[in-house]
């Protein structure tokens, strides 16, 4: 029976669902009618592909013709051979479009597997290599990224910065995995972005920079060198807000993104603790304030309508990086000191004080992977039990402070706000 358009008007309508009309002469395999129990008719085509029926709706009866729906079923069909649909194929063509920012944009709105957001730090270490490591790739197809094209990049990063050339392909390489997650559609069968992680030809040239940790501390007999520094500097007017940063990293040992962005509200004196709602390990945890940081806090003069302990010059936020006051230290001990070498220069003086290493990297929030006993024996969440040990740690900082100025004692000297 030939296809007419008397003949689909004629067609019975169900008294509920959904009935199909197959079977016309002038049309190929698997074309045929819907109609539904509404009267709608809407042409369609099915066919088996790897064991699963594809079914393509062509369009509503009376919007196309049916020599326009016999057309676009053939055209169907070609593409249905080479395992796609039009639908399909529109929208491997919008995903293969989506450019590198595009995917960062979607990456900073994911959640962890936690279900905490992603870490300020996280992003704007993405970020910032989107804008300086991959400046000219940013807004180009992501799938136009290939492993040549990430070789001579990585070589390129590598002249300048080993180190930020290994985090700028990390940071790709986990772009590149998120997007082939994300940009399937919802469907498990349609084919990745990347059959393969461009990033990986590195594991298979074997070129990865190798990672040359630092192991630099302040020499411990210059310690009280340093901290007499600190205190002279602390009454020069254009520093005072940098150097009590410094030094509440080197009586602390913590991380400096955890100091810098510390509020008055993590901190309580009554209790002698300061608070990391949310630290690197996403675990919350309260440290014991020592005499010397009360000092230190005591005298940090509280800005209106800025919550940061430690506020930048214009008093509108707060402190990102305490350059110039780690040049001077660095001037003083005769070689580069950052703020990382502070929190070892804690380790050091702990150890120095024969302190027990676990003792002091719960105080400097640093727990060692696969430690049962830390893990699951010792509150990790709450420190003031080990005020003692803090407190020995900055009494030391503070003696070495005497001996090298040659004095009874050097104290935190008074700040005018």
């Amino acid at each position: 029976m030939k296809l007419t358009k008397t003949r689909v008007d004629g067609l019975p309508i169900p008294a509920a669902g959904q009935a199909f009309h197959w079977g016309w002469e002038d049309v190929p395999n698997g074309f045929g009618i819907r109609v539904t129990a509404s009267g709608a008719r809407s042409y369609i085509l099915q066919k088996r592909i790897n064991g699963k029926t594809k079914r393509i709706t062509l369009g509503a009866h009376g919007d196309i013709t049916c020599d326009q729906a016999k057309i676009k079923a053939a055209e169907e069909l070609l593409l249905l051979d080479k395992g796609t649909t039009s639908i399909e194929e529109k929208k491997r063509v919008k995903t293969h479009s989506v450019t590198l920012r595009e995917v960062a944009e979607k990456y900073f709105t994911k959640k962890r597997k936690d279900g905490k957001q992603l870490k300020e730090r996280t992003k704007q270490d993405v970020a910032r290599h989107l804008k300086t490591s991959f400046a000219d790739w940013q807004n180009s197809p992501i799938v136009d990224i290939t492993r040549s094209l990430v070789t001579k990049r990585f070589n390129e990063l590598s002249a300048r910065s080993p180190a930020q050339a290994n985090q700028a392909m990390r940071v790709l390489s986990g772009l590149i995995n998120f997007a082939n997650a994300a940009y399937r559609e919802d469907d498990d069968d349609a084919p990745r972005l990347f059959s393969s992680n461009p990033v990986e030809t590195l594991k298979d040239q074997q070129i990865w920079n190798e990672n040359k940790s630092r192991d630099e501390y302040v020499p411990l007999d210059q310690v009280g060198a340093v901290w007499n520094l600190l205190q002279t500097l602390r009454t020069n007017a254009l520093l005072p807000q940098s150097v009590d940063l410094v030094i509440f990293l080197m009586l602390t040992g913590c991380r400096l993104n955890e100091a810098a962005k510390l509020t008055w509200d993590q901190v309580n004196l009554d209790a002698g603790t300061w608070h990391l709602p949310d630290p690197k390990n996403r675990k919350p945890i309260s440290f014991p304030i020592t005499s010397t940081l009360r000092a230190l806090l005591d005298a940090r003069p509280r800005v209106d309508g800025n919550p940061f302990v430690f506020t930048s010059r214009d008093g509108k936020g707060g402190i990102s990086r305490p350059s110039a006051i780690l040049d001077k230290i660095s001037t003083l001990v005769g070689k580069r000191i950052t703020n990382h070498d502070l929190r070892r220069t804690y380790i050091a003086i702990g150890l120095k004080n024969k302190i027990e290493k676990w003792k002091i990297e719960l105080l400097t929030h640093h727990v060692s992977k696969g430690d049962v006993t830390l893990a699951h024996y010792i509150d990790t969440s709450d420190l003031t039990y080990l005020s003692g040990e803090a407190e020995q740690i900055a009494a030391w900082i503070v003696e070495q402070g005497k001996i090298a100025s040659g004095a009874n004692v050097v104290q935190l000297r008074e700040v005018k706000a």
